[in-house]
């Protein structure tokens, strides 16, 4: 008997269902950069005993999403411009190298994954929270494409940070007409084979998306002096 085509089932621990549902919950805002995490709140809003809940803490510390204080426990992480600037930074590399993978494969298919990606996005259109989600899900679809596992983990860790951005230093989203030609243009490089113009494309996207997340605190009034 040849069971070589099985593959084994996926069973998924209680500390990674954990890590994923505060991995959410910090994407969403419902825990703000710079909220503590208490062990006996969290386990017990979670129905979870306080093992689980240690490791998948533990787990989200080595993502950067929280932070540990010797003496003062767990926290959401707080951002600041440097942190904007690095998380698109990396984001550029990693999609860069998935657009370069996947154009040296399935093309169609993966123009054909995008499109999909941008119907949803157009659905979500008026509403910007279901926009931010469609558009997570049109990147995350784009590097999954590549069809490399590590890069898509990598991904889905720094989409994460990105929401965390938008949520805490945009006061404004962008025009869902702009984005949508962004993220159209995209598919159209990829679905035409036209890596100088995936490339270009890609990194003024994310160049654009510093420039409009950072603009808020580039143009804020100066604080006043404070007498000596």
């Amino acid at each position: 008997m040849d069971l070589s085509d099985l593959e084994p089932v996926e069973r998924r621990s209680t500390a990674a269902i954990v890590a994923d549902r505060i991995r959410e919950a910090i994407m969403r805002g419902t825990l703000p950069p710079g909220t503590q995490l208490g062990e006996v709140e969290l386990a017990t809003r979670l129905g979870v005993s306080r093992g689980p809940l240690r490791e998948a803490m533990q787990r989200l510390v080595a993502e950067g999403l929280l932070r540990s204080e010797r003496h003062r426990g767990l926290f959401v992480r707080d951002l600041d411009a440097a942190d904007v600037r690095d998380v698109y930074i990396a984001r550029t590399a990693v999609e860069r190298a998935a657009g370069l993978l996947l154009m040296s494969g399935d093309r169609a298919a993966a123009a054909g994954r995008l499109t999909a990606a941008l119907v949803a996005m157009e659905e979500a259109a008026g509403d910007p929270v279901a926009l931010a989600d469609a558009d997570h899900a049109f990147h995350a679809g784009f590097v999954a494409a590549s069809g490399s596992p590590r890069l898509r983990r990598m991904a889905d860790a720094l989409l994460v940070e990105t929401r965390m951005c938008l949520a805490v230093l945009q006061d404004t989203v962008p025009p869902p007409d702009a984005l949508l030609a962004e993220h159209r243009a995209l598919r159209d490089a990829v679905r035409d084979g036209n890596v100088e113009r995936l490339t270009a494309v890609l990194e003024a996207h994310m160049a654009d998306a510093v420039e409009r997340i950072l603009a808020p605190l580039t143009t804020a009034p100066p604080s006043p002096a404070v007498p000596a």
